[in-house]
């Protein structure tokens, strides 16, 4: 490790002890019904959301708290996986898990790392860097991570206590929490979708943008990307770079979208109160922002356009396809188009019951379609189907009473988007998202205890100071 970053390091304690008031511990340790302590809070993912919520417990002093991932250590997310651009799309100021400590930025990390200069001369974050940093900063405030750990099933347990299946390379255990939390980012509460008139084709023939895709095995291939996202041009751009002989691009809109609503929401009152409004303003705004869909950034397009063997479609959807020889044949509005792979970038959807961890419950996870419905013209299917979450990101039921204890289990997620807008998916949401998230949760726990609590204050009788000279009467002053 370098000196710059054992200084920085030194003066991230430093800064966390300044802010530590108040340091009192206000939780009960729990036991679970096989005997062994219970934890407060279990985060699933460890990811760059798994990392902020666990810092912002920890500062709240929950510190008895787990995260666990699936996916090794330094693999958690997306970022050496299927993210497939070379940078971060967000700005690099942006600021995020570090929750506006400073020393925690990106920028001190990177600073630290590469020097001053190398900050200044900095356009966009790299993408194998964020990772890096998420790594580091996760060491550094110290969270207990279990990686290899993959959650099978949630259930209710006694003493209001959740129990989460979860499988190790060692065998499958259970673990007993207060609350639960789904930091699962894009795949939370669904499944990257393929369109259905794909859905018969081999699976050697397609895949979707987050499948682990073999391009070397695409060179002088022909590829149809499905989409016109971010997600898709990288996708593509991977492709042609891969040495792919034709890379078609179908956007099914007449003009592809070059609008990102996402930076005109980047300011403080739409991120921290958009939840606060009514469900119709609510549905309103976010109906507005998801239809226009995500937009990309210039050098992503530049990255694919610098391709003489790169074509756009618009007004392109697939209608239909089907199989020719060991090729592909996807019919449009503007004509058939063959490919010998086919790549779908055409986002997630919800499927609670696909989800097994949700399996339990998947039926009374109330939907917004449940609980609001909009006016004819601001009708959409698609977003009814994400899950209507309570103020403090709980899931809420379809048929009270019939599974009271999923209040206890919290998503922070894309699919949250609807009832909080950009937060379990955001680097420029999580300032505001994630002290939303802990302070339900931490309330959550207080009201729990509430009975605790008043017999506690009852019974405190620590003095404030010693009287070491007698009171004297008023028979004595006279």
């Amino acid at each position: 490790m370098s000196d710059a970053l054992t200084e920085l390091e030194a003066g991230v304690r430093a800064d966390l002890a300044r802010i530590a008031h108040p340091g009192a511990a206000w939780l009960e340790p729990k036991t679970g019904p096989d005997g062994n302590p219970a934890l407060d809070v279990l985060i699933i993912g460890a990811g760059q959301s798994g990392i902020a919520i666990g810092f912002g417990l920890m500062r709240s002093r929950v510190s008895n708290i787990l995260l666990i991932d699936k996916a090794a250590e330094g693999k958690e997310g997306p970022w050496l996986t299927y993210a497939r651009m070379p940078t971060l799309r967000s700005p690099k100021d942006y600021t995020g898990p570090d929750l506006d400590i400073p020393s925690l930025t990106y920028q001190s990390w990177h600073e630290a790392r590469f020097g001053k200069e190398s900050w200044q001369q900095l356009g966009l974050i790299e993408r194998d860097h964020w990772a890096e940093y998420l790594l580091w900063l996760r060491r550094t405030i110290g969270l207990p991570v279990h990686n290899a750990s993959e959650l099978l099933e949630i259930s209710p347990a006694s003493d209001g206590l959740l129990a989460a299946r979860v499988k190790r390379a060692d065998g499958i255990e259970t673990l007993y929490a207060r609350k639960v939390v789904l930091a699962t980012g894009q795949e939370g509460m669904g499944d990257w979708m393929i369109p259905e008139q794909l859905a018969h084709l081999p699976a050697s023939s397609i895949a979707t943008v987050a499948d682990d895709i073999d391009f070397e095995s695409l060179r002088g291939k022909r590829v149809a990307v499905i989409g016109a996202g971010a997600s898709a041009f990288d996708n593509a751009a991977t492709a042609l770079e891969a040495g792919a002989a034709e890379v078609h691009l179908l956007c099914r809109r007449a003009q592809i979208q070059l609008i990102q609503p996402y930076r005109w929401l980047t300011f403080r009152g739409f991120l921290r109160h958009l939840s606060d409004l009514d469900d119709a303003w609510r549905w309103r705004f976010m109906r507005k922002i998801l239809e226009m869909r995500e937009g990309f950034p210039q050098p992503t397009y530049d990255r694919c356009a610098r391709h003489a063997n790169f074509t756009l479609h618009e007004g392109a959807p697939v209608e239909a396809a089907r199989e020719i020889g060991k090729g592909v044949e996807l019919h449009t509005p503007r004509g058939a188009i063959n490919a010998d792979f086919v790549i779908c970038g055409t986002g997630i959807d919800m499927n609670f019951a696909g989800r097994g961890e949700l399996g339990g419950f998947a039926g009374n996870i109330a939907t917004w379609a449940d609980r609001y419905q909009p006016p004819e013209h601001e009708r959409n299917e698609r977003l009814g189907r994400f899950p209507y979450l309570s103020d403090d990101y709980a899931f809420t039921e379809r048929v009270a009473g019939e599974t009271p204890w999923i209040s206890d289990i919290h998503l922070f997620a894309i699919a949250s988007t609807m009832s909080f807008g950009p937060s379990g998916s955001s680097i420029n949401a999580m300032t505001t998202a994630v002290p939303k998230l802990v302070n339900g949760l931490t309330r959550g726990l207080f009201r729990a205890d509430i009975a605790r609590h008043w017999a506690s204050l009852g019974a405190y009788d620590v003095p404030q100071a010693m009287i070491t000279r007698p009171a004297r009467t008023m028979e004595q002053s006279q």
